[in-house]
């Protein structure tokens, strides 16, 4: 089973992650296919492209876009698999849709893209839990060490360029390295900021 340019990819568990477990029970967040947020975003590697090496091997698990597993309903409002399925619990995914992966139990980002963790908001002025804008670099890449920013430095970036993500249990967001545009200095008083519910999601 080859691919000439895509990966193929396995959900890691489901498609959707509809489900968390709260206090030995599970609580329900979702239950109609047209919301995207919940689509499984966590794959393991099948099988690499032939046409180029990507430093992805067989086995990694993936980080990617929602849409290769986001099913739809068609004009005829018939429910379909993604336009990715390939066969039974098998799906193509484009290299440009994945943005982080795992391999010997250490994640690496892929292509420009970079994962932010979100600060704490301590301000007694808002009821906004995080700051705005503003988080602590958890996955970087070599264009930003090439401009001396490294895992552990709080940075800024722009809006609208964020995607939310949980990895390991730890909601992040994630973005492209010309999103970064700020280094700030680290004053060794930033909490970052985990919701609850994030730990007890994929």
């Amino acid at each position: 089973m080859k691919s000439l340019y895509d990966f193929i990819v396995e959900p890691l568990g489901e498609t959707y992650n509809n489900e968390i477990e709260v206090e030995d029970k599970k609580l329900i967040l979702n239950n109609k296919v047209e919301t995207w947020k919940f689509v499984n975003r966590q794959a393991i590697v099948k099988a690499c492209p032939l046409a180029y090496y990507t430093g992805i091997s067989v086995g990694d698990i993936v980080v990617l876009h929602q849409n290769v597993f986001r099913v739809f309903y068609d004009t005829k409002g018939k429910q379909k698999k993604s336009r990715s399925w390939f066969k039974d619990n098998l799906y193509f995914c484009q290299p440009d849709q994945i943005y982080l992966y795992k391999n010997n139990d250490i994640w690496f980002t892929f292509n420009d893209r970079c994962f932010i963790k979100p600060l704490k908001n301590n301000s007694s002025l808002t009821n906004d839990k995080e700051q705005k804008l503003i988080g602590v670099l958890k996955y970087g890449n070599s264009s930003l060490e090439d401009k001396e920013i490294n895992p552990g430095d709080i940075v800024g970036y722009t809006p609208y360029g964020e995607w939310e993500f949980i990895v390991d249990g730890e909601r992040l967001y994630c973005m492209k390295s010309n999103d970064i545009v700020i280094k700030y200095e680290n004053k060794g008083n930033q909490e970052e900021y985990n919701p609850s519910w994030a730990s007890s999601s994929r």
